[in-house]
């Protein structure tokens, strides 16, 4: 299983995201779907802030999209250890992001893929 950190991987390149960070969420939602469909493991990307529709139509299969529980600081940080905290095996996890803070905060089981590696993933 993936969890994705959306905002960080989004922040990870400088492309103009935070003139419309919707829009940003959305593309990197539609992008991660396509890698989605090469494989069979289940994907969750996790963002701040409250559910946006146009994000969770775009789930489907083995693609969940999932949001803060809370606004503020970290709330995104806390739903991703959350359901970390929640698996089985953290080891079978891979958790996407480059925030030092949240990979301090995961279990050293867990695998861990930085924001630039896993977009260069979704480019190539």
């Amino acid at each position: 299983m993936w969890i994705i950190d959306g905002n960080n991987v989004m922040g990870s390149r400088p492309d103009g995201w935070w003139n419309d960070p919707l829009g940003a969420a959305e593309r990197l939602t539609q992008s991660v779907a396509v890698w989605c469909r090469g494989h069979d493991d289940d994907v969750t990307v996790v963002f701040d802030g409250r559910p946006e529709a146009r994000l969770t139509t775009l789930a489907g299969g083995n693609l969940t999209i999932d949001f803060a529980r809370r606004r503020g600081r970290n709330a995104a940080d806390d739903r991703i250890v959350e359901l970390v905290g929640a698996a089985d095996d953290p080891a079978s996890l891979t958790v996407v992001t480059s925030d030092r803070g949240l990979r301090e905060r995961l279990p050293a089981a867990t695998s861990v893929v930085g924001a630039g590696t896993f977009r260069r993933r979704l480019d190539g």
